[in-house]
């Protein structure tokens, strides 16, 4: 996997963004992008994009977003407001695509955790523009459970050494750390939630909660499938926050499957 980098415009701001294309060299076929979780980062998702885009037979786009990986880190006396995951959904991501030269493709999008509520805003502000989208253990209101989870990893990064571990995905692990401890960890952000907003969905979609999730319970993509009513629903056991690392197999069968039943139009 070669790393490249791509100079964006967000909201008159010049930024960075770190890349990499995985998969098919094939431009015919279709397109994953990939959007990582509120700690992660490009790295952090090792060989896994390149493995599902192989079983498939597609293309695959990761990058770091502002703030994390190798991308424009966060200014120090930045501060992230609730609507953080809306502004990456809806300005971020056009722009990373528009720069890529892949604006006018309708590609597959596969979020995990924040990520994965970035797929489902993105999907909602711009229901024509996607095949489909894959979300994983992601978020459409906020649980005692993930902040009692947030609040407890705020203490491990203070007392242990998982600064130097970010440190090693990450070139200002300070940035990628605060920026998403803190606002979820904010009282303004109690209040957040997606559900009138994800009801525009109308792509194809999967979302996918491991029963062993210590930041997020099932109420959370039962809630997705209330809402939009052609999506699907996958649970997986034996599995935590992370179903790329914890069922990885499982997981590349399930998405293969959806994705070949839902071909659509991805030009």
């Amino acid at each position: 996997m070669t790393v490249e980098f791509v100079d964006i415009d967000w909201a008159g701001r010049p930024v960075r963004i770190e890349h990499a294309w995985v998969g098919s060299d094939d431009a015919s076929r279709p397109l994953v992008v990939f959007l990582h979780e509120g700690l992660g980062s490009l790295a952090m998702w090792r060989d896994f994009p390149q493995r599902l885009c192989d079983a498939v037979g597609c293309r695959g786009l990761v990058y770091s977003r502002p703030g994390y990986g190798r991308s424009t880190p966060r200014a120090a006396s930045e501060r992230w407001a609730p609507d953080f995951m809306h502004r990456q959904a809806r300005q971020v991501l056009p722009a990373l695509l528009k720069a890529l030269g892949a604006d006018a493709e309708k590609p597959w999008l596969f979020g995990h955790s924040d990520g994965g509520s970035i797929a489902l805003l993105h999907a909602a502000n711009f229901p024509q523009q996607l095949a489909g989208a894959i979300v994983l253990a992601p978020h459409v209101m906020v649980e005692e459970l993930t902040l009692a989870s947030i609040a407890k990893v705020r203490q491990t990064y203070l007392e242990t050494e998982l600064r130097g571990k970010l440190a090693r995905h990450h070139d200002d692990p300070d940035s990628a750390f605060w920026g998403w401890n803190d606002i979820w960890l904010n009282v303004a952000f109690r209040d957040w939630n997606l559900e009138a907003e994800i009801a525009a969905i109308t792509c194809p979609l999967l979302a996918v909660q491991g029963l062993d999730d210590e930041y997020g319970s099932l109420e959370q993509i039962e809630r997705i499938v209330s809402c939009v009513k052609q999506s699907e629903s996958l649970t997986l056991a034996d599995c935590g926050h992370s179903p790329h690392r914890d069922q990885p197999e499982a997981l590349i069968k399930a998405c293969t499957d959806f994705i070949q039943r839902h071909p659509g139009d991805t030009r």
